[in-house]
């Protein structure tokens, strides 16, 4: 499809216009040691044993990758990032990336966080979503039993109860809030069990409109089909269909499981099918908007480009409550900042948590950005496009 061309991402004048010179010669430096995977998995390494050896590391990593890619320690830290993009119409959107352990102290912990984050969700700068993994307060365990049709014991069915109980809890706070709550996609060996808890809450809360938001990892083969199926239940059952769409996370995870367990591959045989599904995905949901909530977790410029084109093609204003862009913190601010300059909604994922605790989340996000092709090189070439029309307008003053 053509796209009309009513918003450009190429404006790097809008995109670092939240950055100081001293931060986007920061970025400019650490993304350009994530175009050598070399030097990532040899930073990476010697954190994780640094760490492990409790070496005094954290001041290093709090003011490097952590600075870019988090919002602070506490949802307290946030507040002055939150603020600076509040200022240019980006909302935030508080991530306690936290990863839990079977453990019930840490999800009645971490489900407190949610709760908190959703507590403070009306004071100034909004949130306007709040984000959490079920594995944060559900044993990956028990929800591994479940999809595979296993029996509980005692012990793990009150887990589970309390688990239904924790996110219910969310669910109705954020209800009370006027929150929305976007619950993430996990491995495809718990997915359908998150699944069915979350569609269980859509359709207690979702009658008025979209307040509970599944995610769609359109890496899985399956997950166009997932997505209009889960349409037509909505549909018959009378209540709106949260969608978040993702290309997703855990593919190396997914095809080594597959692998070694024996059974078919759940994943795209390639990007471009990926690709596909994705923007048939957003094609979907807007022409389905009525009763649907969309919000897109893309990087990718086509895709947002194709949602800017079929919201114009169907007549859906630019501020339209359905439907959001989202982009995490430190990555694609000329897709976030244009968009947001332009008039639609675009709110960032904001992660925090105490340094420690947020490295596997820090980790993931310096090999994404080594991984993904020319995401690590495009995010430098724009850093340097604009130091260097920062430096040619100083220049001639």
């Amino acid at each position: 499809m053509k796209l009309q061309q009513s918003v450009s991402f190429n404006d790097t004048s809008i995109a670092f216009s939240s950055k100081s010179d001293k931060q986007l010669k920061k970025m400019r430096f650490l993304f350009g040691i994530m175009n050598y995977p070399m030097l990532v998995n040899l930073g990476t390494n010697f954190l994780k044993v640094a760490l492990k050896l409790r070496l005094p590391v954290k001041a290093l990593i709090k003011q490097t990758i952590f600075e870019i890619f988090c919002g602070g320690e506490t949802i307290y830290d946030c507040r002055e990032k939150s603020l600076e993009l509040s200022k240019y119409r980006i909302g935030t959107i508080l991530d306690y990336s936290v990863e839990g352990t079977e453990n019930e102290n840490d999800f009645t912990r971490t489900a407190n966080e949610v709760l908190d984050v959703i507590g403070k969700s009306d004071i100034d700068p909004k949130n306007p979503f709040v984000v959490f993994k079920l594995s944060g307060i559900a044993s990956n365990t028990i929800m591994e039993k479940l999809q595979a049709q296993a029996k509980l014991t005692d012990k793990e069915q009150t887990s589970w109860n309390q688990t239904r109980s924790r996110l219910l809890q969310i669910c109705q706070a954020s209800y009370d809030k006027k929150v929305k709550v976007l619950i993430d996609a996990e491995e495809s060996w718990i997915q359908d069990v998150i699944d069915q808890l979350t569609y269980e809450m859509m359709e207690k809360f979702n009658q008025q409109g979209p307040l509970v938001y599944n995610t769609y990892q359109m890496y899985r083969s399956n997950m166009l089909t997932n997505l209009r199926e889960a349409h037509q239940t909505a549909k018959a059952k009378g209540y709106h269909l949260g969608v978040k769409l993702v290309r997703g996370a855990y593919m190396e995870k997914e095809r080594e499981r597959a692998k070694d367990l024996d059974y078919a591959d759940p994943i795209q045989p390639d990007k471009p099918s990926v690709d596909a599904d994705f923007n048939q995905a957003l094609q979907f949901c807007v022409q389905n908007i009525s009763n649907t909530g969309l919000c897109c977790g893309s990087h990718n410029e086509y895709s947002n480009l194709l949602l800017v084109d079929l919201m114009a093609q169907y007549g859906i204003e630019l501020n339209d409550s359905r439907i959001f862009f989202a982009q995490l913190y430190g990555m694609s601010d000329n897709i976030s900042f244009n968009l947001a300059n332009a008039g639609y909604n675009v709110a960032k994922y904001l992660p925090y948590g105490p340094v420690r605790d947020v490295i596997p989340y820090l980790f993931r996000r310096a090999e994404e950005n080594t991984a993904i092709a020319g995401q690590s090189s495009r995010e430098y070439i724009l850093i340097n496009k604009e130091i260097a029309r920062r430096t040619a307008e100083t220049s001639s003053r």
